[in-house]
Parts: C-alpha cells; structure tokens; sequence
C-alpha cells in the first residue's frame, strides 16, 4: 500500500491576525497527472427520501444542501478543500494508522466526500464536524483514493469559521478524536497530532481503545500513540508538519498575519509544502480563506492549478448573483457501461484538464513560465494587485456594493490566462 507523505492544512486564529479573522489554508498534493477542478454548486432543496450518488456508494440526501465553492480532483464526487456560504472551510490529509487493512479497499465514502457533505450541510465548523462523523459511523470510509495508483488511506481535517476550528483525526470506521482551537494558530500534514487534548471524541474511545489492545498505559489517553503507525514523536526531526508549525510561529508572532502570510507558507518550497510539477506527488491546487469576523464577506483565494510558485491565487466571495467559472471546470464524461451515469471509473485514462490548466501547463512547458521569469513577475504583479483591490473592496464593503466583487473572480480567471497566452 502506498503511503506518499503530501498535503498540509493551516489555521490561524483571529488573535493573531490584523483584522480578528480566521485565516485558513491548504495546500493539495496529489498524484502527478491528477487534475484539480474549482466548482461552484448553488445552494440547492431536495425532495424528502432522496437519494445522493458520491464517489462510490449512494447515501440519503438532506432536503437542503448550502452552496459551496470546492477545489476538488475531477474524477471524484468529493473534494480536497474548498468553503460554504456560511464562511466555513474544510481541508482533509490522509493518514495511516495502526488499522489500516486490506479492508480499507472496500468502497465506502471517501475522506473527499465526508468533506464536501461536511460543507454542504454544516452552518459552523462544529456542525460541519458533526456531520462528519455522523456520516462516517454510518457508512464508514474507504476505496480507491485515487484513479491512477493503489491509494487507500484514513482522513485527518482541519474545520474552520471565523470564531473557532476543529482538529478531527480518524482511524478506521470506530475511532475519531477532535481538539478545539480558538487562539493562536493549529497544523496537520500526514500524521496523527491530537494527543492529550482531547475536547471530543467517538463515545468510550478510551475503554475501545483499551478493547482492541491499543492502549494499556495508566497515562493520560494519548490517541496519537494510540492509534498512529508510526513511535517517533511528531514535533522532531525534519518533516514538513514541523516545517509548518515553525513557519506559523515565526509568521505570526508580531500579530498582523494576512492573507500575504499564508501564501508565503503554501509557496515554501524547501520544506516541501509546495511541490513542482515534476513531483511524484505535486501540489496539484491551494486555497486560503479569509474567514471574516463581522458582516463583511469572507474571500477563498485558490489557485486550480498545480504548484503554488507558479500559480495565481484568484478570490471568489459567495455574494448574491455569484457562479462559477467555466474555465476551471473540467470536462465531462460518461462510464462507458452506463452513459447516463458520470463516475470514477474508466477502460482507459481520458483528458481532464480544464482551460486553465491547459494554459498554465503549456506556459511551463515552453520554459516561458518558470522561476525568475518574466511571465511569472507579471503573474505576481496581477495577483499583487488583486490581493490590494479586495482588501480595500472588503475593507469598505455595504451590501449596495456587492457587485465589485462579484465578478473577481472570473476576472482574474480570464486575466491569468491571457498572460499565459
């Protein structure tokens, strides 16, 4: 079983930002070729009993789901990050724990669905958080996380809205453990970080633990060494999530940390939290919200292309009026064996790249996109620049005023791509 070590997911509390909102921020690595699309779905009522098809196993649906916005694999129903409406963010690492089996090739809900249900059917970071492990005591997770390599794992999450985040760690079907965060700042790579502080958890997961032998010490219940596959202690040695914590300390440590902040994290590529392109496991998307305090909007920066160096963070608001993007959207396809069907499964590998992608990937491959370039100063003037005109936007933001923001987004979409062009 491949166990490649990717992904990382940042928060920053409001008592360490310039203006009290929550700051969150993802980087997705995923396998090299994989394409990352940036959906918009509207809020949307469901007829009671209804039926909802995810990557996999069909569930019941809720009769109404909140709009979201999600930086999600093109071949899968899930998503890697992505917001709702209601100013609450999710990203999603995979982790490898004592339980992992050949069981957790059966197809069950994927990490990436419990995701996007989370943010289509939770108002705050606890509801979301709720939703989660509801789902996944019900129908539990597992199958193929990926449709190019043998990838099976368990899901780690960072849940955030402006006014607190969840950890939530998982191991197999029955064990789940969340610690609150409310100050300061909290980050999660491909391991197991919840120990002692333990605020909620998956009911008697001490006394389970104990059952199935995982735990036998008179300390305190510590569930990372109860479950996590690994003995090391995870704040030594040289690994990107202690990469992270110390980039957040130092970023953060006068106050005043920003949406400029998280980038400069997500765009570290020494320790490995940015990858390139050429990476087994490239950074294929990133996303940063901005998670507003008060009635102004909150603003979900992503890039929908790989390697954050080389990529244009663009902000989308969810505002009266707002879509999407066709130029981030990938193409749809039909399985072969019931075409009125879209699903995961293909005879062969087919083209996902959207416009976008196509753009960006060509750029590179000429080398007229690439460090030091000029095309790349260009791509940073003009997110410079978008970066300043929202902050003044929000900054000075009435209700009667929604329409400056409202199509930002397309905006830079189809500014980025004239520059590659």
């Amino acid at each position: 079983m491949e166990t490649p070590k990717s992904c990382d997911t940042f928060v920053v509390m409001g008592d360490k930002t310039g203006d009290g909102s929550t700051i969150f921020g993802k980087n997705s690595d995923r396998p090299n070729g994989e394409v990352q699309e940036l959906v918009f779905v509207a809020a949307c009522d469901h007829a009671p009993g209804s039926k909802l098809q995810c990557t996999y196993i069909e569930i019941d649906q809720v009769e109404h789901t909140h709009g979201v916005m999600l930086s999600k694999p093109a071949w899968m129903w899930g998503a890697e990050m992505g917001a709702n409406e209601h100013g609450v963010c999710i990203g999603n690492e995979a982790v490898w724990t004592k339980l992992n089996s050949a069981d957790d090739k059966v197809e069950r809900l994927l990490g990436m669905d419990l995701l996007r249900l989370g943010l289509e059917r939770g108002k705050t970071a606890k509801e979301a958080m709720d939703v989660i492990t509801e789902l996944l005591d019900k129908y539990g997770q597992g199958g193929p996380c990926s449709d190019v390599t043998g990838l099976f794992y368990f899901n780690s999450f960072i849940i955030a809205d402006h006014g607190e985040a969840w950890v939530l760690e998982t191991a197999g079907r029955s064990f789940w453990a969340a610690e609150k965060v409310t100050e300061g700042y909290r980050n999660i790579s491909n391991d197991l970080t919840i120990t002692t502080k333990i605020d909620a958890s998956s009911p008697e997961l001490e006394k389970q633990a104990r059952e199935e032998g995982l735990w036998s010490s008179d300390e305190p219940f510590n569930f990372r060494k109860a479950f996590a596959s690994g003995s090391g202690d995870i704040e030594c040695g040289d690994s990107r999530y202690v990469a992270g914590k110390t980039l957040l300390k130092e970023l953060t440590s006068t106050g005043g940390f920003d949406v400029r902040g998280m980038m400069q994290i997500l765009r570290h590529s020494e320790s490995e939290i940015c990858r390139s392109r050429e990476h087994k496991h490239p950074t294929a998307s990133s996303q940063i919200s901005v998670l507003s305090k008060d009635a102004k909007p909150s603003v979900h920066w992503f890039t929908g292309t790989p390697d954050p160096s080389l990529s244009v963070y663009k902000p989308f608001a969810f505002l009266e009026g707002v879509s999407g993007c066709d130029d981030v959207v990938s193409p749809k396809y039909s399985d072969a064996e019931d075409p009125a069907k879209t699903t995961p499964r293909f005879a062969k590998s087919v083209d996902r790249r959207h416009n976008l992608f196509r753009a960006q990937e060509q750029a590179v491959s000429k080398g007229v996109l690439r460090p030091g370039s000029d095309l790349l100063e260009k791509l940073k003037t003009l997110e410079a620049e978008c970066v300043e005109e929202v902050g003044k936007l929000v900054a000075e933001f009435t209700p009667d005023r929604s329409n400056d923001l409202l199509g930002i987004f397309n905006d830079c979409i189809e500014a980025e791509i004239k520059l590659y062009e």
